[in-house]
């Protein structure tokens, strides 16, 4: 079984509100990652919210789990945490994506499945033509992540255990993430 989870627990400083919930496209940003995620054939997705719970919860698919992270102020590695301990049992790796990069699509998933699939590798990343994306995590690592601090998230061990790394190349820029209004212009 591979996961998938979605981290949506931030404030939204820089942006000056949820902007989980700003609209791209006719749809709340939270919901670009869902759909890469079913998109990409993970077997279940998790979302983490925090700020603005409530309202971010109210707009997920029923099919979707979500678990509050009441600890989302102390950084990413929280929630990122808080969807690991979320995931079904059966889960083999999961597929981490960030509520703020809609440009990330599904055929991004499975180049990660795919990739993690051949090569059990404990850390698959995409790389793209300019930079690092999105990872999956396989349950090997699953506790090492769970304990991470601060707002790094696996690029710790990412850093500290390069050997773990598999990439999944992808030929096109880094998608860019919502951090200002402005980002949602064309």
């Amino acid at each position: 079984m591979i996961s998938g989870i979605v981290l949506a627990a931030g404030t939204g400083s820089r942006f000056g509100g949820t902007k989980q919930l700003a609209e791209l496209d006719g749809m709340p940003l939270v919901l670009h990652a869902i759909a890469a995620l079913r998109e990409g054939g993970v077997d279940e997705i998790v979302v983490v919210t925090g700020h603005d719970a409530d309202a971010v919860e109210a707009v997920l698919p029923a099919e979707v789990s979500a678990v509050r992270n009441t600890s989302f102020r102390d950084g990413q590695a929280t929630s990122l945490a808080a969807g690991i301990h979320a995931l079904d049992e059966r889960s083999e790796a999961a597929v981490v994506l960030m509520a703020d990069q809609p440009g990330i699509v599904g055929t991004d998933v499975r180049a990660l499945i795919e990739t993690f699939r051949t090569t059990r590798a404990r850390i698959t990343r995409l790389r793209f033509t300019d930079g690092p994306g999105p990872s999956l995590l396989s349950r090997e690592i699953y506790a090492d992540a769970g304990h991470l601090h601060g707002d790094s998230g696996a690029r710790v061990l990412m850093a500290s255990h390069p050997g773990w790394v598999e990439e999944a190349a992808i030929d096109r820029p880094v998608p860019r993430d919502v951090d200002t209004r402005d980002d949602l212009e064309p």
